[in-house]
């Protein structure tokens, strides 16, 4: 969580007791794509703010969120006056408690209180008083801390995080292992002293100490493997998402061509945190004391122990003679299982156009070819497995046999008895096992390695924004929108996609890019949107770096509709009000002015109406005017529309018009890219584009004519050369 101030917004404290209600924090928190539950919220209410604490507000909501641990969140405080109003709802102190600020309309600002009561204030009203703010931030310190580091340093770092943990398992595996020993202590107890005199009073006491041992051993372990599980899921969780938020925030433009193998690089953290977590308990506990189990054999059988100390080495060069000849097999099978994965996502997706094609034998024939390789690639990587883990276990057999012959020996000799031997024999088990696992963990390692390259990489990828970089939330922009010397081209081709010298949008402006396929008009809307970063030049708002902007900032100014539009699995209302923090006043009102009440009325279940992966099963125009409608709610300042109303009949297109007029206030600034002349009657400026740069630039008459006037000219010249 980032909390930041400035003596220049944050007015001077004056005493606030007045507990902020777990309610109206949990609207608030909503708005900034935070859900929490009623219940859980209330309790850090109330652990972070005790009653009659004199903490400034800031300070309290901080506290707040650092008991909910929600870090992605950012807290401002500030008077009324400097507030941009754009930036509700926000928490105001008025009248000697808090309320919230939901929006503003004719009669003033909306104030809600924690019953649920409403009154409006004027803003003369609220001028002097003290608002809280949370915005959500895009995760660019952690994504600089991600970037700065490997997976395996992450992930040990996690797990290292809480170190009381470790403390337990070693505790729990010492006395476990000390209970082994002294299982061994109990059959050469039995051979030498219990059988030779039959001493069952001896023995029974004996049984009875073994029978509270081996309680003991099964609850140890049992203990021992809960916490490591509970650590493995909080790993689990916490890095994951760490890692889910690091692919949220990766730069569109720089993303690999393959999704499907983007989203298997993620599966392969699981594998390495398997991995090192096992690591970790075999370094820290079983390695030692297996060690340990061989000085206790020299104590117990002398020569006895030698058997054990060749095995050790023995065992170890063959788990990496295992290891080096996977290296190879093990790139090569996960490499083709990323692809395969590819190949499934991409054949899903597009399964409409495979079965239309009648092209589904070419992509069976792709599937076949990559699930052959992987699963010759696999067969070999089995039997190396096989043969190292087959080999360790024939070793330990061997050493087990070659320990009973020196062990008989050295009874010959009269260095040890008939139980000294069997405990050695016992002990030896225990010195096979952690050997066996040191074996299979060398044996795992390669196909670790490449999971972990894999993660690595995908860590590596560039995010939104460079890593330390501070960020600016400016409390005011002006409605201007500047393009200086881009140029925008694709990291896998050379091809430049863009290239604009100057060109500025200022309020009011109402733009229309007109230009044929492939001229640039979307790339152009994608620069303007901070969705691609110019190769070259720079995009500004109102003077400043869009690229130095805080995400959040930016997309409350800029709104942008793309040309194909997704939806999400969820409901309908979950689409449209994708962003959150939307009255249903508002979503209704909207919905009318497009029509989607019309698409929910038709459906049992009216806005509840279930949406499929994609929005399958809805039309293109029906998709299209979902998109319409979350850009419509989030009431930017600019508004970029690629292609709004490609997919409209002409009633659903009159009222996207109708909408338009009606929501896009006069200072605001409007782009549209279009090929639907329709359109053209919004337009004040019309801009047309030829290979990524503007070949034409001002009002739609001037424009219209002179691109006339220089197809006339051609026309004419061809004229007088036949006459």
């Amino acid at each position: 969580m980032t909390n930041e101030t400035d003596e220049t917004v944050i007015p001077e404290y004056t005493s606030m007791t007045a507990p902020i209600h777990h309610a109206l924090l949990g609207k608030l928190l909503l708005k900034a794509g935070a859900q929490v539950p009623a219940g859980e919220l209330e309790q850090a209410c109330a652990s972070s703010q005790p009653e009659g604490a004199s903490l400034k507000p800031f300070d309290r909501v901080s506290a707040i969120l650092k008991a909910l641990q929600k870090k992605s969140l950012r807290v401002a405080q500030m008077t009324w006056d400097r507030l941009d109003q754009r930036h509700l709802p926000v928490l105001a102190f008025f009248d000697g408690e808090w309320r919230l600020a939901i929006k503003e309309d004719n009669d003033g600002i909306i104030l809600t209180k924690s019953d649920g009561n409403s009154m409006a204030a004027s803003s003369d009203d609220l001028a002097e008083a003290i608002v809280i703010w949370i915005q959500a931030q895009a995760g660019e310190q952690g994504t600089a801390e991600l970037l700065q580091s490997s997976a395996s340093s992450l992930l040990i770092t996690e797990m290292l995080k809480d170190k009381r943990w470790i403390v337990e398992v070693f505790v729990a595996t010492v006395i476990v292992n000390i209970l082994a020993v002294a299982t061994s202590l109990f059959s050469m107890q039995v051979y030498d002293r219990v059988v030779p005199t039959f001493a069952y009073s001896t023995l029974v006491a004996m049984v009875t100490g073994m029978v509270i041992m081996v309680s003991l051993d099964w609850i140890l372990k049992y203990i021992r493997s809960r916490i490591l599980d509970d650590v493995a899921k909080q790993v689990d969780i916490s890095l994951s998402q760490r890692l889910f938020e690091h692919v949220m925030a990766l730069r569109l433009d720089k993303r690999p061509q393959s999704l499907g193998s983007l989203a298997a690089q993620m599966n392969g953290l699981e594998t390495v945190r398997n991995f090192f977590s096992s690591t970790i308990v075999f370094a820290m506990t079983d390695l030692p004391f297996g060690i340990m189990f061989i000085a206790i054999i020299w104590t117990i059988g002398g020569l006895v122990s030698m058997v054990y100390l060749v095995l050790l080495p023995v065992s170890l060069l063959l788990g990496w003679l295992a290891q080096r000849k996977l290296k190879e097999l093990a790139r090569l099978e996960i490499q083709r299982g990323h692809e395969r994965h590819g190949l499934l996502v991409d054949t899903i997706q597009g399964a409409e156009t495979i079965q239309s094609t009648g092209s589904s034998w070419r992509f069976a024939d792709l599937w076949k070819g990559i699930t052959v390789s992987m699963a010759g690639y696999s067969l070999k990587s089995k039997m190396i497995t096989s043969h190292t883990t087959t080999t360790t276990a024939t070793l330990g057999t061997v050493a087990y046999v070659a320990a009973v012959v020196v062990g008989v020996m050295q009874i010959e000799a009269g260095h040890l008895t008939t139980g000294g031997l069997i405990a050695c024999t016992i002990l030896g088990g225990k010195v096979i096992s952690p050997i066996a696992q040191s074996v299979s963990l060398l044996v795992q390692w390669q196909h670790v390695r490449e999971s972990l390259g894999m993660v690595n990489r995908l860590l590596a990828m560039e995010a939104c924004r460079e890593e330390g970089r501070t960020l600016m939330m400016p409390d005011f922009i002006s409605d201007s929108l500047q393009l200086e010397g881009v140029r925008f081209t694709y990291p896998h081709t050379p091809v430049v996609r863009l290239q604009i010298a100057n060109l500025s949008l200022n309020s009011g402006d109402r733009v229309v890019l007109m230009g044929p396929n492939g001229c640039g008009k979307s790339t152009l809307l994608k620069v303007a949107a901070g969705l691609y970063k110019p190769t070259e030049g720079q995009v500004r708002i109102g003077g400043a770096d869009l690229w130095m902007l805080d995400p959040q900032t930016v997309n409350e100014r800029i709104g942008y509709l793309p040309q194909d539009v997704h939806l999400f699995k969820g409901t309908l209302k979950s689409n449209i009000a994708l962003c959150g923090g939307v009255s249903d006043a508002r979503l209704i009102e909207v919905c009318q002015q497009l029509g989607i009440d019309k698409l929910a009325a038709d459906s049992p279940r009216s806005m509840d109406m279930e949406i499929s992966e994609g929005g399958h099963g809805l039309s293109g125009g029906q998709r299209q005017l979902v998109g319409l409608s979350r850009i419509f709610l989030a009431r930017p300042r600019i508004w970029l529309m690629d292609e709004p109303s490609a997919s409209l009949d002409m009633e659903s297109e009159n009222r996207l018009l109708d909408a338009i007029q009606k929501n896009v206030l006069p200072t605001d600034i409007l782009m549209i890219a279009t090929h639907r002349p329709r359109l053209m009657s919004l337009a004040t400026r019309l801009i047309v584009m030829r290979r990524g740069q503007v070949v034409a630039d001002g009002s739609p008459g001037d424009v219209i004519q002179s691109m006339q006037s220089a197809q006339s000219e051609p026309t004419a010249s061809s004229a007088a050369t036949a006459v």
